[in-house]
């Protein structure tokens, strides 16, 4: 009798394949609020890493980083007004504490634009004061109607950075740079995907914003994943908190505002884009075990020697850990490291002392081969390193593939419903057929220039728009 898989196939049921990774490598569990997770030490360690990388590019454009609070006065969400209208159905609202009825309800954070712009017209006072560049590391709430973990969760953690400029340039720059060398430079080079970097359009645009940059992300199943923004809040926000300084040539004005972020949502992405039927696949940059070094059996001097094998990797700089729990059957624990995607196992055995060599298992492209103990150090940062390559390769072959260039409406759903993207000229499609579209599921998920880079206007010649279906 055949014996059952590990995980539900992805072609028999992708959501439920997802949800068996989520579990069995221990990234999260659901938590005891409806759409609240739990996020597990595994799961968690990919968000620290992640953080750590983003925060240093952060550091790197000039913002600091600050912390504003998780209560919002309720009114200061009605100063401005499409804010507002935007975030209404996902608003938490705290109406009693220490046993009272509030004299003001407060929101629990959906974003900090309100908030940080109230401190920000106290901060800034003059040109000198400017930019003013702020992120913080947070949890936000977003009262979620159909939570799946990850991908859209009631709480979930995220960075959001918010810059006060003197102009409308410096200000679209700065977005810009964000979009491109924070952002994008990330998930290409650290995580091993394929983006596309485009902008939004009128109807997707963030609430408040002028214009919104947006990456997206095709997913093993063929749907789009938003993975990250970076918005133009123009002056709407300066204009409702009175956020002005004083020029050179001694004139109050009014700041130029961005805001920008990206969350927890990317460890989603990571299962969605690069998981295979047996679990996650770690892209070597950001794994936090990049090797495990497992024992295979008991035997003193095979624990010796993997102990060996992990000080000498360690020494290399490679992320390892040692696996001697051979109380624990070594084809479990195989099974195991393998769900949780690490991107190579050395394993060692009685006769791999009797050989000098250790079996490489490598995770991304799959395969055994055995490797002298002595060149393990010098060999693996290169099958490392050729694994990362091989996973954004893979990401992006998949886009191309799965996207078709359309001239209708209709062949834009069709590709959509047959599980690909579609690009069809933004002046064919229009407002009225992105509104066709959403009866279809489907979705504008961004518009490109004609080249393909990010277009300076919505209406700009020869547009285009990439549209999906999406998480």
């Amino acid at each position: 009798m055949a014996k059952a898989p590990v995980l539900t196939p992805r072609a028999d049921d992708f959501p439920r394949w997802y949800q068996d990774l989520i579990t069995k490598a221990e990234l999260a569990d659901n938590g005891p609020v409806r759409g609240t997770m739990v996020i597990r030490p595994y799961g968690y360690g990919l968000w620290e890493r992640m953080q750590q990388d983003m925060d240093a590019r952060i550091k790197e454009t000039g913002t600091q980083n600050a912390y504003f609070p998780l209560l919002i006065p309720q009114s200061y969400l009605t100063k401005e007004a499409d804010h507002v209208e935007g975030f209404a159905p996902e608003l938490a609202v705290v109406t009693h504490g220490g046993g009272k009825e509030l004299e003001e309800p407060a929101v629990v954070r959906p974003t900090s634009e309100m908030i940080v712009n109230d401190y920000f017209s106290k901060w800034v006072q003059s040109y000198r004061d400017l930019p003013l560049l702020i992120n913080q590391w947070a949890n936000v709430v977003r009262w979620e109607l159909r939570p799946r973990l990850f991908l859209r969760t009631t709480e979930f953690l995220w960075q959001e950075g918010h810059t006060a400029h003197a102009t409308y340039e410096e200000a679209r720059d700065f977005a810009a740079r964000i979009h491109r060398h924070v952002y994008a430079d990330f998930m290409e080079n650290v995580l091993a995907m394929d983006v596309v970097l485009g902008r939004k359009t009128a109807k997707e645009r963030f609430a408040g914003a002028i214009n919104t940059l947006t990456l997206e992300g095709m997913m093993g199943d063929g749907k789009a994943l938003q993975m990250g923004t970076s918005h133009e809040l123009g002056q709407n926000f300066a204009k409702a908190f009175h956020t002005q300084y004083l020029s050179k040539e001694g004139r109050q004005e009014l700041v130029w505002q961005t805001s920008w972020g990206s969350t927890t949502r990317m460890i989603g992405a990571l299962v969605m884009m690069h998981g295979d039927d047996d679990g996650l696949r770690v892209p070597p940059r950001l794994a936090q075990v990049q090797v495990v070094v497992l024992a295979i059996k008991g035997d003193e001097a095979v624990l010796a020697k993997v102990r060996e094998i992990g000080a000498a990797l360690k020494a290399a700089g490679i992320r390892v850990q040692v696996d001697d729990r051979t109380d624990t059957p070594f084809g479990r624990r195989a099974v195991d490291w393998e769900l949780k995607g690490v991107p190579v196992r050395v394993e060692v055995g009685p006769r791999d002392l009797e050989s000098g060599t250790a079996m490489v298992a490598r995770r991304i492209p799959g395969g055994k081969t055995p490797v002298a103990v002595d060149t393990l150090a010098a060999v693996l940062p290169g099958l490392l390193e050729e694994d990362q390559a091989l996973l954004l390769r893979q990401s992006r072959e998949r886009r191309v593939s799965r996207t078709s260039d359309v001239t209708t409406v209709a062949e834009a759903v069709e590709a959509t419903d047959a599980g690909g993207w579609a690009r069809i000229p933004w002046a064919t499609l229009g407002p009225e057929g992105e509104e066709t579209l959403a009866e279809h599921g489907a979705s504008v998920r961004c518009l490109l220039a004609e080249d393909g880079a990010v277009p300076d206007a919505d209406d700009a010649p020869g547009n285009v728009a990439v549209v999906a279906r999406a998480y």
